[in-house]
Formats: C-alpha cells, structure tokens, sequence
C-alpha cells in the first residue's frame, strides 16, 4: 500500500490523476475527508467533523469455498476502503487473490481488518502488490489492523502478504488471529520492515495468535519502536531492522497414526496415540545468519529471524519454508 506524497492527507492512488512524467511531479491527490469508511458528518453542519476526518474503518472479506469440481471457488470477494481484492490467475485447484492498496493506510487513527475464511476442501492463496506503509496520521491516535483467518477441515491458506513497514512517527497497533480445524493446513509470513531508509521506525505492537482444533497452538506479543523497552538491544535484534517469521501448520507433521479428528477427539486421552511414531521432519535446528527453525506442539512448525533489510529476510524465510518442505 504505497503512501500518497502527504503521509498527512488520504489520497487516491496516483494513477486517478493520470500518470506521472519523468522527472516531472506526480499529479497533486485529492485528499479524502468524507464519504464511505470516513467518518460520519457532525450534526447540522453536512460536514465531518475536523478531528476525525482523516480516519477510516474498513472490513475488506473473502469466502473461499470447495466448487465440487476440484476447483476453488470465491463466493464472496468484498473489498473496503484502502483494500481492494483482485482475483488472480488460479494455480491447479488453487484460488489466489491479491490485496491492492487504494488508498495511503493504515495512517494514525485508522481502522481496518481483513477477514478470510476457507471452507472445507478449499485451497486459498492471499498475497498482495505491495508493502503495506504504517504513516502517523493527524489525530494523534494508534491506528490499528487485524488479519482475521478461518480454515476449515481439509483446507489449505497460504497468507503471504509483503512486509509492513513502520515509517518514523507510526503508531500501529496489529492484530492476527487465526482459526484451525484439525485437519486445516496453513503457511503464515509476517515480515516488519523497521523505519524506511535512514529513518528511525515507528511504535508497533504486534500480536500473533493461532488456534487448532478449539486450543492455543501459539500466541505472542512484539513491540518495537519508541516506547518499547530493550527492543533494539543484543537480546531481542542487537541493531537489525527487519524481522519476521513463518509458521507452517500441517496435519502431515503428527505422528503416523490418523485419529478420527472428531470434535472431542483428545490424542492425551487416546492410548494408541504414539508421538515417538511421527513422521514429519520437524527438529528445531539454526539456519544461515540470524534465522531458527523451531517445531510446535501442534503439529506445526515456526521459523523465526532477524535481518538488516527486507531482502535478506526475505531470503532466511524462503529457506526456512524449504526446510520445512
């Protein structure tokens, strides 16, 4: 989601005012203080009111569902202010959408969140054009965004986003919550890009947290930024500017024996239930540079690393999802 030249004003993409020239200026956006995920007129003036006017809420939803002939079908495609969804091509049975960012977001104030849900059998890939911008906004408040994921029995969600990048003078607050049925497959990147390029970044807090089959597989809490004690020390990124991770959830990584994946089913109370028997590949072990592989009780895996740039974290999350297979 590219910002718009004013990180202050809300705009829309450059492209609505004509191509810019080479070497000339962008044309000049026109900034968005009314109308839909804006706030509301203030009474009796047929105006927003001044504070509130440069923050939104936006629920952007997907629906991915089984199409009975091999296929994934999107049933529901629904963007919302600064994320427009675009189906794109399909990979084998694979339906694949990708977030375009329409506007500069999330800026300070801000509220937006993405819901996706893939339904039994579905298989759903969900990425996106470009780095997601946190910009500080002029209400003086945190902005927030929350991811929120369901997969269904014998689905599969690839969550595969570009890096969010919290811009000096941010104050982000993100949220991901994910929902696993039993037999549910996920790949999940998040990359944080910490400050633009010779810039301190801004204040962000992110939570991560994910449940199968009705239980915790992984909840955590990351703060960085002004604000945040001891972020940038040798125990939490001893001076890297990029961080992230990729977590794999996968049925394949429990032991060889299959239970019924009942509702109640509970492998504690199950006496042919053998972990010594599992199959999956899983031990945590480090990778090249700043990057670990750690197995969760799940079955699931989570590689995590730091960096000094995008692309080099990039590069240690490309061979964790390797190891992982």
């Amino acid at each position: 989601m590219t910002p718009a030249p004013d990180a202050a004003a809300r705009a829309e993409p450059p492209w609505a005012g004509g191509p810019a020239t080479v070497g000339g200026p962008r044309p000049h956006p026109a900034p968005r203080t009314s109308g839909r995920g804006s706030a509301p007129e203030a009474p009796g003036t047929g105006r927003a009111p001044c504070t509130p006017a440069t923050a939104l809420q936006a629920t952007a939803r997907i629906l991915a569902e089984a199409d009975g002939r091999g296929g994934t079908a999107l049933p529901v495609l629904v963007g919302d202010g600064p994320l427009a969804l675009r189906r794109t091509r399909a990979v084998g049975g694979e339906a694949r959408v990708t977030v375009v960012g329409a506007m500069s977001a999330p800026l300070g104030g801000d509220r937006i969140a993405l819901e996706a849900t893939a339904g039994p059998g579905a298989r759903l890939h969900i990425g996106s054009t470009a780095a997601t911008i946190a910009l500080p906004g002029r209400t003086g408040r945190s902005a927030h965004y929350e991811i929120r994921l369901t997969v269904a029995d014998g689905a599969t969600l690839h969550w595969l986003p570009e890096p969010l990048i919290s811009a000096q003078g941010s104050d982000l607050r993100m949220t991901t919550r994910v929902e696993l049925a039993p037999t549910a497959r996920l790949v999940l990147r998040e990359e944080q890009i910490l400050g633009r390029t010779g810039e301190s970044p801004g204040h962000l807090r992110a939570r991560l947290t994910v449940h199968r089959a009705g239980r915790p597989l992984l909840d955590q809490e990351l703060s960085y930024g002004p604000g945040a004690p001891g972020w940038d020390g040798g125990a939490v990124l001893g001076g890297h500017r990029a961080v992230g991770q990729l977590l794999v959830v996968e049925p394949s990584f429990e032991p060889s024996y299959e239970p019924s994946y009942e509702p109640s089913y509970d492998p504690s109370n199950d006496s042919s239930y053998d972990p010594s028997c599992a199959t999956g590949p899983l031990a945590p072990r480090a990778l090249s540079g700043t990057a670990v592989l750690t197995p969760l009780t799940g079955p699931a895996a989570l590689a995590t690393a730091v960096a000094p740039d995008a692309l080099q974290l990039r590069r240690a999350l490309d061979e964790a999802a390797a190891a992982v297979g």
